[in-house]
């Protein structure tokens, strides 16, 4: 299938809990990439299974994420959204890739390290072995780029070294084939898209840890389902310190909560850091936090009240991934063929 724009691919992980921290880091984006790019988004279930589920739960997320989706602006016509497992493309080439890629580059990644801790000898192979699987899910349907955040750009670099790999290890049968691009290649390689500001979101009780929804306090994350009274809430007691603003970004450091809520308002209101201050600098948070709750309100409280409006609809979510789903494959499919074919497989 030709692309007519640029193809974008980028999962998100049913893990529950879908806050603000997710939406700007990832959602907004991919709402924003629509009218520019060839989307196919996907909820990454075989990742999440990388560490236990329960079975139950993860149904549950699976759909929660969709949902996301859906409320926030993706168009599932236009565009494609669907689960992973749904492909089994994804699972077969990431077994080719795990015959591409070297133990040598996996020992490098670290986020391996940080998920699995002291504990690593009991870490599941995926859990080590899924930064390949992701190259599988990018390369499966030949895309042009991936919205990435900065703890992902280590792995998308493992993906352009698996690509680039294979391309150097087949590139004469590839050749024979008539399956190189104009540059000589069976695989592009994925270009990273960088997202803007905030997309680091950190926790609203301690600006040096990352908002999360393991964290034992419910006050400490905006979640996406969260009601307007609930936000109002959570943005009134979010920490802070007794200085007021300051009038330009350099003196936000060294104020780690301070920074946090600037870029927060920041993202919400397509306005850049140095703006917000320009508006607030000098004021105190009595003034910003109202202003900043209005906001978020606005902008997360429609979010919150379509998902939980699609979530009741289970029917029409399964639809739209199974149908996500069967376009995804008819993309897949060839590209995974003509995989078999380069590696000398029958049928």
């Amino acid at each position: 299938m030709s692309k007519s724009k640029p193809r974008v691919f980028s999962g998100v992980q049913p893990t529950g809990n879908l806050h603000l921290g997710n939406y700007l880091g990832a959602i907004t984006r991919f709402v924003d990439l629509q009218d520019d790019h060839e989307c196919i988004y996907c909820v990454v279930d075989m990742h999440a299974i990388t560490v236990a589920q329960d079975p139950k739960a993860l149904t549950k997320n699976i759909r929660e994420v969709t949902a996301a989706f859906l409320a926030a602006g993706v168009d599932p016509k236009a565009h494609i959204v669907f689960n992973q497992s749904q492909v089994s493309g994804h699972a077969e080439l990431a077994w080719v890739f795990n015959c591409v890629a070297r133990i040598g580059w996996l020992n490098r990644m670290t986020q391996f390290k940080e998920k699995a801790g002291k504990n690593r000898e009991n870490a599941s192979v995926g859990l080590y072995d899924y930064p390949v699987l992701m190259a599988s899910d990018i390369l499966l349907y030949h895309a042009d780029a991936v919205p990435v955040g900065e703890d992902q750009k280590q792995h998308l670099e493992l993906t352009r070294d698996i690509a680039q790999k294979f391309n150097n290890d087949f590139g004469a049968r590839i050749r024979e084939l008539g399956l190189a691009d104009a540059e000589g290649r069976f695989f592009p390689l994925p270009e990273p898209l960088i997202a803007g500001p905030a997309t680091r979101v950190m926790s609203l009780k301690d600006g040096t840890k990352k908002m999360s929804k393991s964290d034992p306090s419910d006050l400490s994350r905006i979640n996406l389902t969260d009601d307007a009274g609930t936000i109002a809430r959570k943005i009134k007691k979010a920490k802070t310190d007794p200085e007021p603003l300051p009038e330009e970004e350099k003196g936000l450091e060294g104020r780690p909560e301070a920074a946090n809520l600037v870029g927060i308002y920041a993202a919400l209101s397509g306005k850049s850091q140095a703006d917000v201050l320009a508006e607030y600098g000098g004021q105190g948070f009595g003034v910003f936090k109202p202003a900043l709750t209005e906001l978020a309100v606005e902008k997360l409280a429609p979010v919150g009240e379509n998902m939980r409006r699609l979530m009741e609809d289970r029917a029409y979510i399964d639809q739209v991934l199974a149908d996500g789903a069967r376009r995804a494959r008819e993309i897949a499919a060839p590209i995974y063929r003509d995989v078999k074919k380069i590696l000398g497989f029958i049928g």
